[in-house]
């Protein structure tokens, strides 16, 4: 029996308001949440914000060598929504501007 391809683009279930995660809703999710962020890197200012679309937009300071913009997102990440650095996962996208991150609960 042949599998369907998954995609987490396609998956309605991947798809959250801004409004519905919070802190305290990852503090009381019993799994884990996923976000869709459009990378910005060399930005003057490290920011995260939400978009209309769902979307979160990052402007990183680093520039995108070595992991050091990956690093400085997963550390905004964990900080907008307070939790540790290891509940914050880069799951695609690791070498582009558009990603999905995994946040555990």
């Amino acid at each position: 029996m042949a599998r369907a391809a998954y995609s987490a683009v396609t998956d309605p279930r991947l798809t959250y308001d801004a409004d519905q995660i919070t802190a305290a809703a990852l503090s009381m999710a019993t799994s884990s949440q996923y976000l869709k962020i459009k990378v910005k890197p060399n930005a003057g200012v490290s920011a995260l914000q939400s978009l209309e679309d769902g979307t979160w937009l990052a402007q990183l300071k680093s520039p995108p060598v070595d992991g050091k913009a990956n690093a400085e997102l997963i550390d905004l990440v964990a900080h907008q929504f307070g939790c540790a650095r290891s509940a914050v996962v880069i799951r695609t996208g690791a070498g582009t501007r558009l990603k999905l991150v995994r946040i555990s609960a």
